[in-house]
């Protein structure tokens, strides 16, 4: 799958297969709603149908674009950030020649990782779900920043599928600084105003088929300036799988493959955030988890801000190769009705946490501005509540129940 990812970017967006049809998606930009996401059609040459849905030709365009209107000199460092552009699904919110300008500040650093990692994923979901096209919207927040939100509906693989990308800056709402200093955050404001930026990217894959697991990824940077001029920092996120039916082979290769991301920087990280993990995801009222978990951080200030930003990039980068083999091995898996049945019922529960629990969530709705489409993006497309729901005894959904229950080690 790395092979394939560094194949794609090599290929960019220029080499176009004679005679392919455009898809024509919509975004929203500063003057409305316009066409925005090009996608090729199913018709396409065969070595253009892998990447079906990726917004090739809008981003050849840019590419031939951008580059010329704002290169500011020459250098191997000019064409390296040029080759990482062509690798985004759109233009970076910033906007090349500022991320050009300012391009050794960590903002800058941890904006081309996000934008980096929403194109591999949805280079390898369309990998995966042939034919499959994600519609690939730009939005602004008028009160400052913007996104992009690249979403796939209705595939064969995948019934569901977002990645977006959020870079948001101004002042914080009171209601979002109550819930920082909540966690223990000091926060001192300068006339009762906190200026920040904020960025990351954060997805959630739904598939089809009940024995494919659901995938949470979210990995993002939050700078505030405080009335003296400092700067507080910080570094969140984690990788969480949400599985349907329980499989203990996949349940170690996905936690494998986050121990060895942690494990490159420090292997205290990975019992720690498993733990996290565990912790955070956990319906109250169900009294159970959401899934098999991964892992979570939040407020990650040290050890030093290189340090975690190295570390973030790798968890990042261990998405794909977590997930992937898993899809792959499962997506034609035989099921029946009552097994999707069973599915629709433990997508209820994703739906409740992510709705009474989680931080990221709140923390959208609290903000002046804020995209609710791309925030609600996590939500699946279809789900069930059924009163009394319980499974029988010595089930393959019981298992799944008490695991959920009662979170295991599968490292050790």
């Amino acid at each position: 799958m790395a092979r394939l990812l560094r194949g794609v970017c090599a290929l960019g967006a220029r080499r176009m297969a004679p005679g392919s049809e455009l898809r024509r998606g919509r975004g929203f930009s500063s003057g409305g709603w316009r066409p925005l996401a090009l996608a090729w059609a199913a018709g396409a040459a065969a070595a253009a149908a892998g990447l079906a849905g990726l917004g090739l030709a809008r981003r050849a365009e840019m590419a031939r674009r951008q580059p010329r209107e704002e290169a500011g000199g020459g250098g191997g460092g000019e064409d390296e950030l040029a080759r990482r552009f062509e690798c985004f699904m759109a233009p970076p919110v910033s906007g090349m020649r500022e991320l050009r300008s300012r391009r050794g500040e960590m903002r800058s650093r941890v904006e081309m990782v996000v934008m980096e990692t929403q194109g591999q994923v949805c280079r390898a979901l369309a990998q995966l779900d042939r034919g499959a096209s994600f519609t690939v919207d730009r939005w602004e927040r008028k009160e400052g920043g913007g996104g992009i939100s690249c979403v796939l509906q209705n595939g064969e693989i995948f019934e569901k599928a977002g990645v977006n990308v959020s870079v948001v800056f101004g002042h914080l709402s009171e209601e979002a600084a109550q819930q920082m200093r909540s966690r223990g955050k000091t926060l001192k404001a300068k006339d009762g105003k906190l200026p920040f930026c904020a960025m990351g990217v954060s997805s959630v894959i739904h598939p089809k088929n009940p024995y494919v697991p659901t995938i949470h990824f979210n990995y993002r940077y939050f700078e505030i300036e405080e009335a003296d001029g400092s700067k507080q920092w910080w570094f969140g996120g984690g990788t969480d799988l949400t599985p349907t039916y329980l499989n203990e082979e996949d349940a170690v290769h996905f936690h494998k493959t986050l121990k060895e991301a942690c494990d490159q920087h420090n292997p205290e990280f990975y019992p720690k955030f498993k733990k996290w993990c565990d912790d955070y995801f956990y319906i109250k009222h169900r009294g159970e988890r959401r899934g098999i978990g991964g892992i979570f951080f939040d407020d990650l200030d040290w050890p030093s801000q290189e340090e975690a930003f190295q570390f973030v990039q790798s968890c990042a980068k261990a998405v794909v190769p977590c997930y992937a083999p898993i899809v792959k091995k499962h997506c034609h898996d035989p099921f029946t009705p009552e097994e999707k049945l069973w599915q629709q019922i433990r997508r209820g529960r994703y739906v409740e946490f992510n709705l009474v629990y989680d931080r990221g969530t709140k923390f959208g709705l609290a903000t002046p501005g804020s995209r609710i489409e791309s925030i609600l993006m996590s939500l699946p497309l279809t789900a069930r509540w059924e009163y009394m729901h319980s499974p029988p005894e010595n089930s393959r959904e019981a298992e799944i129940v008490e695991v959920l229950r009662q979170p295991k080690d599968w490292v050790h």
